[in-house]
């Protein structure tokens, strides 16, 4: 009697075990695009976003792809938490802060239009330098991630605590704080930068300094991902934005898409770890 039970409790566990690998292929692959501090409605770039992951699935063989795009770091962990994403794309600053919690792993990077994030620049109208600046008024939208600040991208020339802060939400908005004179100077990256050349009175405004160039947005690996899923998606980065799929690849704002290896982004890693 008691082999019996023992026998049946085995192969009702057995069929559990079938079963349930079964219902997780059936389960979408998702894809989290963060781009912190980007200008446009989230809206619209959701709308292409859709069109792009449809492109990644056929490219992959995947029947369904769903990316979700998020401008708000604490609305991108939420997502993490509630719905365990397989894939990246993420803002640096981002990757850096969610890297360890969530076991990222960069498989490849993307450039995006209208650039952003791959340099910053201090800039006044009224000092010549950056000591110039210290101590007076900064304005900036991103200054809320200060460890990315303090150590990647100024990397010891300045801290935030030596700038009387005025915090903006919007890239222009921070751009307009130094041409109205509300505030003496501003951290901005090379989006701004292209984009202040077309504001009245831009030629007032110069760069006092400015960072190294910094690697782009990179693609990235959840923890959870199989690593035959990975293995399938990063080799197949170089092919998303070809044929059919550069017509997505544009509306989405992706000008390069391609595999790299995780070393690229080790000075930053290096950096953003320091004590």
């Amino acid at each position: 009697m008691r082999s019996r039970l023992r026998r049946a409790l085995a192969a009702s566990l057995l069929s559990l075990s079938v079963v349930a690998p079964a219902a997780a292929a059936d389960d979408p692959v998702r894809v989290l695009v963060l781009r912190e501090n980007g200008a446009g409605s989230a809206s619209t770039a959701q709308s292409y976003l859709d069109t792009l992951m449809a492109q990644v699935g056929r490219v992959n063989g995947w029947s369904d792809v769903k990316g979700t795009y998020h401008t708000k770091r604490a609305a991108a962990k939420s997502f993490i938490e509630d719905t365990h994403p397989q894939f990246g794309m993420l803002s640096l600053g981002a990757f850096l802060a969610l890297r360890g919690a969530n076991n990222l792993q960069v498989i490849g990077q993307t450039e995006v239009e209208g650039g952003g994030g791959i340099q910053y620049y201090v800039i006044s109208k009224h000092h010549a330098d950056l000591a110039g600046c210290k101590g007076k008024t900064l304005a900036s939208n991103h200054a809320g991630d200060a460890p990315f600040i303090e150590k990647v991208v100024a990397k010891g020339a300045f801290t935030l605590s030596e700038f009387t802060l005025v915090t903006t939400t919007r890239p222009v908005q921070t751009l307009k704080s130094v041409l109205k004179d509300e505030a003496e100077c501003a951290l901005v990256d090379d989006a701004q930068m292209a984009e202040l050349r077309s504001l009245e009175g831009e030629a007032e405004v110069h760069p006092v300094w400015f960072s190294a160039q910094l690697p782009p947005m990179p693609v990235v690996a959840f923890g959870s991902a199989p690593a035959s899923m990975v293995d399938a998606f990063k080799g197949s980065l170089a092919s998303v934005c070809t044929g059919e799929g550069a017509k997505a690849c544009a509306a989405a704002g992706i000008k390069t898409l391609k595999a790299v290896e995780a070393s690229a982004y080790d000075d930053v890693i290096a950096a953003w770890s320091k004590k």
